[in-house]
């Protein structure tokens, strides 16, 4: 009886559970089948919509060929029109241009009249055996002949600088005269503004002392001589480019012959018999020693390290002032599930990537630890490193939250400590270093301060792996970026109530896709 009584239970159990699937499929089944309907009724009103939309094309095809062959005979019309009113107007130019470069000449522009004779050479040329463009194209060139005298008689008096100058031989190029003519013309009186600098200089030591103070000295010489002569070899190679290895033999000759002028004058200067200027407070029997040449280099080296240190500090704080906000202004314990990588990690990347092709334009790579082969595809290690997983797991207990402390405190007493304001070498890669590292111990520092969501967490968690894909490359260790990124993540999970973190394969995902 008790055998009959189980059975019996078992079978009324059985029977409740059947009922139970059949109101369960038959509750999916209807569903199922008002979908069908459904996308029935919706397909067949799209057929209409397309039925109707085929008949509406079918009446614009036929009105836009009604249109087009209406319209044909005045298309072509107007074409031939466009293209002689367009002949006119060239014509016009023409018959205008003698005028026109009598005005221009007149006013001194002659730029615009050498662009308005080189814009009509090659018409006037071709249709020079027709009378009316003959005579066109002999005013033409009286008109330039007087121009290009104007322009030589300018370029000889050489009271404009040099800037004039090289335009008024640019523009007797433009016109087709001599380049070798003109190039030995312009290093003339090239010589004769550089020759009234030495002369100057010279006058300035005299046939004895006392002499000029060495600082007044060599400034005169390096804004006048120096930079003269810097001016007129730009504007030699800029304009007689076309003369090849000659014109470059001529114009280093040039340079070669009045810079040792220059360079014997200094010599005067800075030797005997000139004495050294004394100090206006010492009465003084004893001149200083001149300062060595190596304090100096090391002075110099030392101010440049500084300069670059600052610069560090300057980008690395840019960046952790974007990294504070983002994680200030966010409520991390109401956040949605992650969907995607958080803005402000793309910007900071974008930023990063920036840096080192503006910095890479000043200094050379630098040294880079070996990387392992899998860095870009690495995935974060605080899910899959046994390592951090062993740090972790205690904090998903929520008796046990001491533990978790006392652990994460002893991996911290073992693991390599990081020296974020490390000195900065000349080098690309130990400047991205510095900037990355304060960024990220900034990141840190911020995390340290929220409480997050099991949501919080995840997004984290993805924000730090998609930092880490791509800020390695840019560091002279990859640990180092791997290290930093874990701490921030193991922040995270202390300070999260439900610290359940996301799968891999979506974090890898998601990264991937943002």
């Amino acid at each position: 009886m008790d055998s009959e009584t189980d059975m019996v239970r078992q079978i009324r159990a059985l029977d409740s559970d059947m009922q139970t699937l059949v109101y369960e499929n038959y509750n999916k089944f209807i569903s199922a089948t008002d979908t069908i309907r459904k996308m029935k009724n919706d397909f067949r009103k799209m057929e209409d919509e397309m039925d109707r939309l085929a008949t509406n094309m079918a009446v614009i095809t036929d009105f836009s060929a009604r249109i087009s062959a209406t319209l044909q005979d005045r298309h072509e019309r107007i074409t031939k029109l466009a293209g002689v009113h367009a002949l006119l107007r060239k014509l016009q130019f023409l018959f205008e241009l003698p005028s026109r470069l009598t005005k221009c000449v007149e006013l001194g522009a002659y730029g615009q009249a050498v662009r308005y004779q080189g814009r009509a050479q090659a018409v006037l040329q071709q249709y020079q055996h027709l009378p009316s463009f003959r005579a066109i194209q002999d005013d033409c060139q009286v008109i330039t002949a007087r121009l290009a005298q104007q322009l030589r008689q300018r370029f000889r008096e050489g009271g404009s600088g040099a800037p004039e100058q090289a335009e008024c031989v640019e523009l007797l190029l433009a016109l087709g005269e001599p380049a070798e003519e003109l190039c030995e013309e312009f290093l003339v009186h090239a010589r004769g503004r550089l020759e009234e600098e030495l002369r100057s200089l010279e006058a300035e030591l005299g046939p004895s002392p006392p002499a000029p103070d060495v600082l007044e000295f060599t400034d005169h010489g390096g804004s006048g001589f120096v930079g003269g002569l810097c001016h007129v070899a730009a504007a030699y190679q800029e304009l007689f480019a076309a003369q090849g290895p000659a014109g470059a033999e001529k114009l280093a000759a040039f340079a070669q012959e009045l810079g040792s002028r220059y360079f014997a004058l200094v010599e005067r200067r800075l030797c005997p018999p000139y004495p050294l200027p004394l100090s206006s407070a010492s009465l003084a029997q004893d001149q200083s020693p001149v300062t060595p040449v190596s304090t100096l280099c090391a002075e110099a080296r030392e101010t440049a390290r500084r300069l670059l240190t600052h610069y560090v500090k300057v980008q690395g704080l840019v960046i952790s002032q974007m990294l504070r906000k983002s994680v200030e202004t966010r409520d991390w314990l109401s956040t949605l599930e992650p969907r995607n990588v958080r803005a402000v990690m793309k910007r900071v990347v974008e930023d990063t990537t920036a840096i080192d092709v503006q910095v890479g334009l000043l200094y050379e790579e630098g040294v880079r630890k070996a990387q392992s082969s899998d860095s870009s595809k690495r995935t974060f290690s605080v899910y899959s490193s046994s390592r951090q997983q062993g740090r972790y797991a205690p904090s998903y207990t929520p008796s046990a939250p001491m533990d978790t402390n006392l652990l994460s405190n002893i991996q911290k007493l073992f693991s390599e400590r990081i020296d974020v304001f490390s000195p900065v070498e000349f080098n690309k890669v130990s400047v991205l270093t510095g900037i990355i590292k304060i960024s990220l111990k900034t990141l840190l520092e911020c995390v340290r301060l929220r409480t997050f969501g099991r949501f919080g967490l995840q997004q984290v968690q993805v924000d730090c792996h998609f930092l880490q894909l791509y800020l390695w490359r840019f560091v002279a260790d990859e640990e180092l970026v791997h290290l930093l990124l874990d701490e921030v993540v193991a922040s995270a999970a202390l300070r999260c109530p439900d610290p359940v973190p996301m799968e891999p394969s979506v974090v890898e995902v998601i990264c991937e896709r943002g």
